[in-house]
């Protein structure tokens, strides 16, 4: 059923008012990146203060610092699930509020309901078409089945959003109450780019071809990465999150997406997260589609795109392939998210390929990337059974197909020079070669 103008507008109350609704023993859902309600947000710890208690947020990666992070009286009131760690997760989890769920990002509905089911859905939306629909424009990676799920769903309009194509429409009637946002779109910091990211870049767009289907994250590398490819042509995009480089890339006509299996000549992502500039291009843009997680992160869809190329990143890879890309040791500092999807996606992609880029050595050249084995408790977010391309500053190995002792031969080769030489004694040591 549609609404009127009257109709809509009456169901527009204050956000003091809007989370008076949530009820002790709530579980609530929080839409994510250009989707999450900060206005909301920066209130939501307030409903502690009034006796609400033994409430769960499923929140991920929030965008902001909100209140209900770091206040220390709200553990037993308002405590988090995390699918995927940001900052604030980071600083509040030794406080025992903060705990992670493992998942992969196809499968994060999934897991969510199965959990600890929403009964509350907070999420911002653009405000109402002509057809009487509103729309979560920015992220589809939960919001769909979340939102369906919950008993309880308000949203903050914000006018700031643009409009895009895709599963993001819904009526407006079925929400039960908004509120106005007061809030500008969140986007990421500046990266600069580094000259090791330039070289990192220059390896990967070597092995990247006319006509390729391809997917990377956000950071410098990509920016890197996007510059590189800049004199490529026909290529198309699958991806977890459509960026401002992937903007840019569309806009010069390197990517015209003609030479897909799948969604020809359209982008397809799950959420998209940038600059002014992005939302700028987004808006009304036909040629970009926003899908649920569930669809764009299946593997088995991502192989169907023939030559599709993944790209992630990685905190450690040891020396026979595996990837830890989510924990320091046994300390969780982000999450799985799509790098085993796109992993096995790429894998099984007919002329496929699966590059993990990462520069050799952290913090300030005093630490190697590429490990004899990984830390203690480290978590294998990429199998290397799934390995195919690692790609560093100093060249690329390819291991899908390779033994061990070839692995171990290619890793060395691309790793920090003066880390090689403790690597093959490391190697010899452990018997891997």
């Amino acid at each position: 059923m549609s609404l009127t103008k009257e109709e809509y507008e009456a169901k527009f109350t204050t956000v003091e008012d809007a989370i008076s609704k949530i009820k002790s023993g709530d579980t609530i859902a929080v839409g994510y990146y250009g989707c999450e309600p900060r206005t909301i947000m920066r209130k939501l710890d307030t409903i502690a203060d009034n006796g609400i208690k033994d409430v769960i947020i499923w929140s991920g990666n929030p965008v902001e610092n909100y209140p209900l992070f770091y206040r220390e009286d709200l553990k037993g009131k308002i405590d988090i699930l995390a699918p995927f760690y940001g900052p604030a997760h980071r600083k509040m989890h030794p406080s025992g509020r903060c705990s992670f769920v493992p998942n992969n990002l196809h499968s994060v509905s999934e897991v969510t309901l199965g959990a600890c089911r929403p009964t509350v859905f907070i999420a911002a939306c653009t405000p109402m078409d002509r057809f009487g629909n509103v729309a979560l424009s920015l992220s589809q990676q939960t919001e769909v089945e979340l939102m369906r799920a919950a008993d309880l769903v308000i949203l903050e309009v914000n006018d700031k959003l643009p409009t895009t194509n895709g599963t993001v429409h819904f009526p407006a009637s079925t929400v039960d109450c908004f509120v106005k946002a007061d809030c500008d779109l969140s986007m990421p910091p500046e990266y600069e780019i580094t000259e090791v990211q330039r070289k990192i870049a220059k390896n990967i767009a070597s092995i990247i071809k006319d006509g390729d289907t391809i997917q990377f994250g956000i950071g410098g590398l990509p920016n890197a990465i996007s510059d590189a490819l800049m004199e490529k042509k026909d290529l198309g995009i699958h991806t977890e999150m459509f960026n401002s480089a992937m903007a840019k890339l569309m806009q010069a006509g390197v990517v015209t997406n003609q030479k897909k299996n799948l969604h020809m000549g359209v982008s397809v992502a799950t959420f998209i997260w940038g600059d002014q500039a992005l939302y700028d291009y987004v808006d009304n843009n036909p040629l970009i589609s926003i899908l649920p997680a569930n669809y764009v992160n299946n593997p088995m869809i991502i192989a169907q795109n023939d030559n599709m190329v993944s790209v992630n990143t990685a905190l450690q890879i040891d020396l026979t392939g595996q990837v830890c890309s989510e924990s320091m040791g046994s300390v969780q500092y982000s999450g799985t998210g799509g790098a085993t999807d796109y992993a096995y996606g790429a894998y099984h992609s007919k002329g496929g390929r699966g590059i993990i880029a990462i520069s050799s050595t952290a913090k300030k050249g005093t630490i190697s990337r590429i490990v004899p084995q990984l830390t203690q408790g480290a978590v294998v977010s990429i199998s290397r059974n799934l390995v195919d391309y690692i790609i560093t500053e100093y060249g690329i190995a390819h291991l899908r197909y390779a033994s061990v002792k070839d692995r171990v031969e290619q890793l060395i080769n691309i790793a920090h020079p003066d880390f090689r030489e403790e690597l093959r004694y490391e190697a010899n040591k452990l018997m891997l070669w």
